[in-house]
């Protein structure tokens, strides 16, 4: 479904540096946009606001596709969650699923949608369709409603408006040239990216139809302890083989590592004669259990009677990051081919790892003992 995208190009900004008062916005809309956010914004053009470029929008510090974003626009609301914490809180730091290049987008724990709701935040999601008479029209209303956000002050996320088939962060746009400018997981890391504001209906045949997140006020209230304690249980559970999508058998955790590393041994035989599409999984992987390594330390002080276990939970996944890394350079040149011994290497590095995550999970299960000795059991 997913396999690993070519990099966008990334251009200079040039655009002249004017007041904060945004087009359509009122002076005291301005006003609240620029006490929620701190930033400010490059306007260009007529009262309409044809060019707006909000200022100093974090960059994705995780190459991770659902989630990120989420972090990226709330840091510029004001929020100091770590890219550790989302990356643990929506369960993205702990999924395993396939082995499969669309996993990293479709074995999740909870949708995007869901985590700005578990922060406390109203959002809206607007969808295009794939194909068909309105999709024209869809996009449209759908560029004006980002153009709209971001006249006062909101990034928003929009689907594959920069890298492919991910969730990215839109922060301007120059209605005259079509354009839109942001982040993504591996564009616009220095500058913005900036790419035609109607790129994804691009990606329709493989993505499906594009969408847009536009997150609003934040009207509810999030509470750390209880969301947490839930992702740590899903963590256990999902790498015992429950997942949380309504993706057809595959296998999830440790199952999934198990059939990733027979593919690999069996190269050839009646039983795998094909590889599988990983080097996208790899990519994110790597990343997010490094995020796993980081907010096990995050939490561990926060429950001292299971501090140790979390800490050693985060040694554990900080080594299959580790080993998911060499499994990374082994197929660094894959689309050459892969001689028998880079298999053998591929496969011991993934074994390594499986190890890892599996004592990762175990000290998890521990650490969950330690909080609530009552309501949890080892599955």
């Amino acid at each position: 479904m997913m396999g690993l995208a070519r990099r966008t190009h990334v251009h200079s900004l040039t655009a002249v540096v004017c007041t904060l008062i945004l087009g359509l916005v009122s002076g005291r809309e301005a006003a609240g946009a620029d006490q929620q956010t701190g930033g400010s914004a490059r306007t260009e053009g007529p009262a309409m606001g044809s060019r707006v470029i909000l200022e100093n929008v974090d960059r994705y510090r995780v190459n991770e596709p659902l989630f990120e974003g989420v972090r990226v626009i709330l840091a510029y609301r004001g929020e100091t969650y770590s890219p550790a914490y989302v990356q643990g809180i929506s369960g993205a730091a702990f999924r395993l699923g396939g082995p499969c290049p669309c996993a990293p987008t479709c074995e999740y724990a909870m949708s995007t949608d869901a985590l700005i709701h578990l922060f406390g935040y109203e959002h809206e999601r607007l969808g295009v369709p794939a194909e068909g008479p309105a999709r024209e029209e869809k996009m449209g209303e759908m560029i004006e409603r980002v153009r709209d956000e971001i006249r006062a002050g909101r990034p928003a996320v929009v689907w594959h408006a920069f890298t492919s088939c991910e969730n990215d962060v839109v922060c301007g746009f120059d209605a005259e040239q079509g354009e839109f400018y942001g982040r993504g997981s591996y564009a616009g890391l220095d500058e913005y990216a900036h790419a035609h504001e109607t790129r994804p209906l691009e990606g329709t045949e493989i993505c499906g139809g594009p969408h847009a997140i536009l997150i609003g006020e934040k009207t509810g209230s999030f509470d750390p302890r209880a969301a947490e304690i839930a992702a740590l249980k899903e963590a256990v559970l999902h790498a015992h083989g429950a997942s949380g999508t309504d993706m057809p058998s595959w296998p999830v955790g440790i199952e999934c590592y198990d059939a990733w590393i027979a593919a690999y041994r069996n190269k050839g035989s009646f039983m795998a004669p094909d590889l599988p599409g990983d080097s996208y999984p790899l990519l994110i992987l790597q990343n997010t259990r490094r995020a796993a390594s980081e907010f096990m330390a995050e939490l561990a002080p926060k429950h001292p009677k299971a501090q140790a276990h979390l800490e050693a939970a985060a040694g554990h996944f900080a080594r299959e990051s580790e080993a998911l890394t060499a499994c990374a350079e082994v197929l660094a040149g894959r689309e050459k081919g892969l001689s028998e011994d880079q298999c053998i290497r591929v496969a011991g590095h993934l074994s390594d790892a499986r190890a890892m995550y599996a004592l990762a999970i175990e000290e998890i299960a521990r650490a969950l003992r330690r909080i609530e000795p009552v309501s949890w059991e080892l599955p």
